[in-house]
């Protein structure tokens, strides 16, 4: 193990400094010996295959208290951490006609016009992402439904209060997510490609 190459490389990196003279200075030899180690390493970037279980895709959107608050950049962050993929990304002024559709199943209950009227107050931003698992999961990371259900670390458990304003949309199944999909979503709306991470992500 060339110790003293390493230290060359730390301490390098520490200062930031380009002119490898300050390091070597006249000795052809210390060169020698550290050269190897600066010297540009190529990755591939090789596609991982897509397979039925990780091209599953789930519809997520931030509801307009969520944009208003600006937790936007947030939670996607946590979805990209997690090691989803970004597919498809909207921001839209979503319509009334629109999210009576999306909510359909809820058209009975008393909330429904107060649901379409909050949901139209603002814009939306609306996600398609994709990933092994990634409707159960999605849903574990949004929390419960009722914020004050939700433990810390979820995104309702950490920045909301009230079910009202839980600031975050989730397909509850594989089957719900594809008709919310393409009730959001154009085909053409919706991006494949290769991603570098993947690699690291999946076996």
């Amino acid at each position: 193990m060339n110790w003293a190459g390493i230290g060359v490389l730390l301490e390098r990196l520490r200062v930031g400094v380009r002119d490898e003279s300050q390091f070597y200075g006249s000795n052809p030899l210390e060169k020698d010996h550290t050269e190897h180690l600066f010297s540009p390493v190529s990755l591939p970037c090789l596609p991982v295959p897509r397979t039925m279980a990780n091209s599953e895709r789930t519809f997520i959107a931030i509801k307009p208290d969520g944009v208003q608050r600006g937790l936007v950049g947030e939670i996607i962050k946590r979805f990209e951490q997690k090691g989803f993929r970004l597919v498809g990304l909207k921001f839209i002024q979503a319509s009334e006609d629109l999210l009576k559709e999306h909510y359909i199943d809820l058209k009975d209950r008393p909330f429904f016009s107060g649901l379409v009227k909050y949901m139209h107050s603002g814009p939306v931003v609306a996600m398609v992402w994709e990933g092994l698992n990634v409707v159960k999961t999605g849903r574990v990371m949004l929390g419960e439904t009722n914020p004050a259900d939700s433990k810390p670390g979820t995104i309702r458990g950490d920045f909301c209060i009230q079910v009202g304003r839980n600031i975050i949309h989730g397909s509850d199944s594989v089957e719900s997510a594809e008709k919310e999909i393409s009730l959001w979503f154009q085909p053409e709306e919706l991006v494949d490609y290769k991603s570098c991470a993947q690699n690291w992500i999946y076996e």
